[in-house]
């Protein structure tokens, strides 16, 4: 339980992405694989979906950060594409204290309901990366990303049965609907500090 604890605490004191890079820096894997965990507001929306995707249970384990991931990288290609999309800031800060809210309520939706509230925040996710990545080889860095974002939602699916195996079930409900509602509660602090 300690080391869940620890992670989570990491979690919720990462610092703002501040997702403006430098294309000539971000040619790699590694960087595309680093830049998800460089910043509180993707870490939380990240960890956010897999909250909310194992409070959903059955399906929507898998099919709910699948989504994500399909739709981020379809975002990403969107941006390269030179397409435009509005409002991008305001909906990824949104993303993080919808998903945490969602995942505090223990929102219960019908998995195909769930696909598209979360693909729709993906859209803005991956939409910022590819727009300011521009072509500086994108795809290791769109890879590196993906996976990065995978392994953030895994983590999020991963808490609250963690918790539940250690603790029993009810508590890993009640510890997956706490980090949500902090998850919540951080992101309604980036958008007042930012």
């Amino acid at each position: 339980m300690k080391k869940y604890l620890i992670a989570l605490a990491a979690m919720l004191t990462a610092t703002p992405a501040l997702a403006h890079i430098n294309p000539a820096d971000h040619a790699s894997f590694s960087t595309g694989f680093l830049h998800p965990l460089s910043g509180a507001d993707h870490v939380l929306a990240m960890v956010g979906v897999g909250l909310w995707a194992a409070l959903l249970g059955g399906r929507a384990l898998w099919a709910v950060p699948t989504t994500f991931v399909i739709v981020m990288m379809a975002g990403f290609a969107a941006a390269l594409g030179g397409l435009p999309l509005p409002f991008i800031e305001p909906a990824i800060a949104a993303s993080v204290v919808v998903l945490g809210l969602l995942a505090l309520m223990a929102f219960k939706v019908p998995t195909p309901i769930g696909m598209v509230v979360v693909g729709f925040f993906a859209l803005f996710h991956g939409f910022a990366h590819g727009d300011e990545l521009g072509h500086a080889s994108a795809t290791p860095f769109l890879v590196g990303f993906a996976v990065a974002t995978a392994l953030l939602h895994a983590a999020g699916v991963l808490l609250g049965p963690g918790i539940a195996r250690i603790a029993g079930d009810k508590a890993g409900r009640l510890v997956t609907r706490f980090a949500g509602g902090l998850t919540a509660l951080a992101g309604l602090a980036l958008i007042v500090g930012g």
